[in-house]
């Protein structure tokens, strides 16, 4: 068990790692090389297709019919509306402020398990989770819209939106990968984000200049790297921390979205420091701790 459990760590640690540099290499490509919506549609198909054929050459994994239509609901709903306001958000404002969002993911995880889960309140808690929201605020209140950040109010307002349902992506995710498969778990929710990403890009319009011909090598390769390691790996790698780690503790490792995203991001001119970022980053760090340290006394 001590394996599995330093494995999914690992896992952790590499999933989030792509996960902050996705922001950057998809800041690059909205909204000049692709539209936001055109993006979504993008990822959730491609990783669909890849899970299918992924599945071909693994052991098969036994799913009711039951269990199979929650997750393409989950996927329908969960995944595809986390990348919706994700990408129109990140297309708004800068990879820093969003990342700051993705932080604040333990928090949003625990008040859905409070109001589902009637999980216990103890003022350390409730300490924390002021202590974040006010970070949360400050960033969406202080940020000004420039050269980096289109509309950053707007961007971060959704950016925020994002990092609520993807916590609870997680923790219904969670409950069910104790009854089905990874690759069951994947194949269907994600056929589900194709499906509603395909229907609303019927709708909208479908806007990719990077796959068009004659190709533009760089932000195509960028759109490869995209979809082949932070959507396809760092997707496969999610379900075995959920497997064998504590859903707060996942949604913990957020922090190193946020750690890669600044680093590179002041490294490339994709943002600038800010001071208001800082405290804003410093709150919600504090914030997640507030609310773990109360959580680990109620186990001890």
């Amino acid at each position: 068990m001590k394996n599995k459990i330093t494995e999914a760590n690992v896992s952790m640690v590499i999933s989030k790692t792509f996960s902050g540099l996705n922001m950057n290499a998809l800041k690059y490509l909205l909204p000049l090389w692709m539209t936001p919506l055109s993006g979504v549609t993008i990822r959730c198909t491609f990783a669909a297709v890849a899970f299918w054929i992924i599945g071909m050459f693994t052991k098969p994994e036994t799913s009711t019919r039951k269990e199979k239509i929650s997750l393409f609901l989950l996927g329908a709903l969960g995944i595809y509306g986390f990348m919706f306001f994700y990408l129109i958000g990140l297309s708004k404002t800068t990879p820093v402020s969003s990342s700051i969002f993705t932080s604040l993911e333990p928090i949003w995880v625990f008040i859905l398990a409070v109001i589902f889960f009637k999980e216990k309140i103890t003022k350390m808690k409730v300490i924390g989770i002021l202590i974040g929201l006010g970070g949360a605020l400050l960033c969406i209140l202080t940020q000004k819209s420039d050269d980096l950040a289109a509309d950053a109010f707007t961007g971060n307002m959704l950016c925020l939106m994002s990092s609520f349902a993807y916590a609870a992506y997680l923790i219904i995710s969670n409950r069910i990968l104790s009854k089905v498969g990874v690759i069951t778990m994947l194949r269907y929710t994600f056929t589900g984000a194709a499906f509603s990403a395909l229907i609303v890009s019927t709708i909208t319009g479908f806007d990719a200049r990077v796959l068009e011909l004659p190709l533009h090598w760089t932000p195509f390769l960028i759109l490869m790297f995209i979809l082949i390691f932070p959507t396809v790996i760092s997707y496969l790698l999610i379900p075995i921390g959920l497997k064998y780690l504590s859903t707060t503790l996942v949604a913990l490792y957020g922090y190193l979205i946020l750690i890669v995203a600044t680093i590179v991001s002041l490294t490339l001119g994709q943002d600038r420091f800010s001071w208001t970022q800082l405290v804003a980053i410093l709150l919600i760090c504090s914030s997640v701790y507030f609310v773990e340290i109360a959580e680990n006394k109620e186990k001890k």
